[in-house]
């Protein structure tokens, strides 16, 4: 089955037209329409996924002053 994607506007009319098609005169084919998906700039909800994380000394323990200084 060969498939072909063409980008068109839709008129104020409501119609479309799509020529210079690469099928047979009198060939039968499937018309399917979609709306384009809207291309939108990466959404920053968690800007830092996918950076690189680095625990510094991971296991050494933590003073009581270190404990203060979260609250």
């Amino acid at each position: 089955m060969q498939a072909l994607r063409v980008e068109r506007i839709v008129q104020k009319d409501g119609s479309l037209t799509v020529k210079d098609l690469p099928f047979q005169t009198g060939e039968v084919v499937d018309v399917i329409i979609l709306p384009q998906r809207s291309v939108t700039a990466p959404s920053k909800a968690y800007p830092l996924h996918g950076t690189k994380v680095e625990y510094y000394e991971p296991f050494k323990p933590v003073s009581e002053s270190d404990w203060d200084a979260c609250v």
